[in-house]
């Protein structure tokens, strides 16, 4: 008698346990159903991926080009900015206007030396392209000061439904400095008017010192960012330390913890902090332990992956493979592996034409077709 009851008492504390960490979720491997074609090949890191309303794709290159991709023929942009290549940091990610077709501005996110200080930091711009080539360039928003560290950069872009054009910054490895401090860059998630203007109902304008683009902070090293298909809210993931890699919803002014709290460790192995959850600071949607280094991150609309559609999918560097992230709404359910071994997934996104293109690192672009 007294062996089941502790058998019913370790199965319900196991129960808890699991509820309490959402880590805990299986991760499952997917049942081929796909192959993968090469869209471009000799692009060693590609960053980041737009497609231009004729289909064709600009990838960014983290050692500062910019390709654009057509029938497989890759052509290099000229007049790129010189990028500061360290690190983690260099070209970064890009993204079109909602309106390209009627305007053709271009953002791109990028380490730049420009400003304050020695090294670099990451930098917004806006240009068009004509004849292969950057024109009509301006400047957006620069972070600072500059630092010569090599670690989290972030960055990612993207547009809301109101148009409001949303970046994302990591702390430059200034973990104690950065995040928590709202008059400083860096840690944050930013939120500007398409033309770099700072929207006035952002929720530090009008504070002393306050760096008033800032929408949200207290983040680590975002390099996936996207918006939902359905409610238009903006979805962030992050690097966390080791362990603790996170998905956020992006809500105003609020402050996403790091590292006040944390569900990882120092590369070492010592305590951060021991604090899991705090008042005031928002709990993550989830997390993965172990890390698995998320990079790139894209809802799946297409009716060419019924399996996946309603979905989320996110690279991992670590564990190089493209992950299903299930969703019950606004719950994550479940997990899947997709493209297992298919090498450093450094970003995903969702074709005009439904498909789902990769960019792998030493691989370069690939598509994802169904049997």
């Amino acid at each position: 008698m007294k062996r089941i009851i502790y058998i019913l008492f370790s199965f319900l504390l196991m129960s808890c346990h699991a509820q309490e960490k959402p880590n805990d979720m299986q991760l499952h491997d997917e049942i081929i159903a796909y192959t993968f074609e090469t869209v471009a090949d000799g692009i060693p890191i590609p960053w980041g991926m737009a497609f231009l309303p004729d289909g064709s794709l600009l990838v960014t290159e983290k050692s500062g080009k910019l390709y654009h991709i057509q029938n497989k023929i890759k052509t290099e942009v000229k007049n790129v900015p010189t990028v500061y290549l360290r690190g983690q940091g260099g070209l970064l990610d890009i993204a079109l206007h909602p309106n390209y077709a009627q305007n053709g501005w271009i953002y791109i996110t990028y380490a730049s030396t420009e400003g304050e200080g020695t090294g670099g930091n990451t930098k917004l711009i806006r240009a068009k392209l004509e004849n292969e080539s950057l024109t009509q360039i301006e400047s957006l928003y620069k972070c600072a000061p500059n630092t010569t560290k090599g670690q989290h950069f972030g960055s990612r872009i993207v547009f809301d439904n109101q148009g409001y054009l949303f970046f994302s910054v990591g702390e430059r490895g200034e973990q104690f400095v950065n995040p928590q401090d709202i008059s400083r860059d860096n840690g944050k998630i930013y939120r500007l008017h398409d033309d770099g203007r700072i929207p006035t109902d952002n929720p530090f304008v009008g504070q002393p010192n306050a760096k008033e683009a800032i929408f949200a902070y207290g983040a680590r090293n975002p390099q996936g960012m996207a918006k939902h298909p359905t409610t238009g809210a903006i979805w962030e993931h992050e690097h966390g330390p080791k362990g603790g890699d996170e998905i956020n919803i992006i809500k105003k002014g609020a402050n996403y913890g790091w590292p006040v709290v944390t569900y990882g460790l120092n590369y070492d192995g010592t305590v951060i902090t021991s604090v899991k959850e705090k008042e005031g600071i928002e709990n993550p949607l989830y997390y993965w332990l172990p890390s698995i280094a998320p990079s790139g991150m894209a809802f799946v609309t297409s009716n060419r992956y019924p399996n996946w559609k309603g979905h989320l999918l996110v690279g991992s560097l670590k564990f190089q493979y493209l992950e299903l992230v299930k969703l019950n709404g606004t719950s994550i359910v479940g997990r899947q592996k997709i493209a297992t071994d298919i090498g450093r997934l450094r970003n995903v996104i969702e074709g005009p034409d439904g498909y789902i293109y990769m960019g792998v690192e030493g691989k370069g672009i690939i598509k994802i077709i169904p049997n």
